[in-house]
């Protein structure tokens, strides 16, 4: 990993090329190792929204969404449990989110052209004391932040492949999204698209 100091943006800490191309080109083969085990699906919102991304999880818990609600549970949609969290991974997480704990989560949402992620907070965890860690990987996207209160001023920012961004403090429940990707702005894809990873330690009662 490069040593960069994180620019600090509304408590959002963005690590802007953090990891190098080699590593880039190391996990996104860990991330397909995880689609061809656990395989991308596309997800519909509680009410029926289909969203324009594709996802899948690594890890003991995957986050999911259909007309049952949000949810983390313990096995892919199709019954199979998730793949575990690749080793290259969680050294992003250690190296970043300072503390000891392990992610039980690795959600992966592919952006393929056109494709946007609205504004949200990270809500299902159980224990908002943990940070969220995200990777970009491949095109850029427009990543947009806000705070703790839906609507208001917000701040965004050209994340590029290698970027990563930690949510924790202040920033652990704000209001957050992607506008859009900038389609074939990276090679690191062949197709091109964005990879993006958020990962994530869960608590639930």
């Amino acid at each position: 990993m490069n040593k960069v100091e994180p620019l600090r943006i509304r408590d959002f800490l963005v690590f802007q090329e953090l990891l190098t191309r080699d590593e880039q080109e190391a996990l996104v083969g860990d991330i397909r190792q995880i689609a061809q085990a656990a395989p991308l699906f596309s997800p519909v919102t509680p009410g029926g929204r289909k969203m324009s991304v594709q996802m899948t999880s690594g890890g003991a818990l995957g986050w999911v969404t259909d007309r049952s609600g949000y949810r983390y549970q313990p096995h892919h949609p199709n019954g199979a449990d998730w793949p575990a969290i690749p080793a290259s991974v969680l050294k992003i997480w250690e190296a970043v989110a300072g503390v000891a704990r392990a992610p039980d989560c690795c959600l992966v949402n592919f952006y393929g052209e056109g494709a946007k992620m609205g504004m949200h907070q990270d809500k299902d965890e159980g224990n908002f004391d943990w940070p969220v860690v995200s990777v970009s990987l491949g095109d850029e996207a427009l990543f947009r932040m806000g705070s703790v209160e839906r609507g208001g001023a917000t701040d965004s920012l050209w994340l590029k492949s290698g970027d990563v961004v930690v949510m924790g403090g202040a920033a652990r429940l704000a209001y957050h999204g992607v506008d859009k990707i900038r389609f074939g702005s990276s090679t690191l894809l062949p197709k091109g698209g964005r990879i993006n990873l958020t990962l994530r330690a869960v608590d639930q009662g």
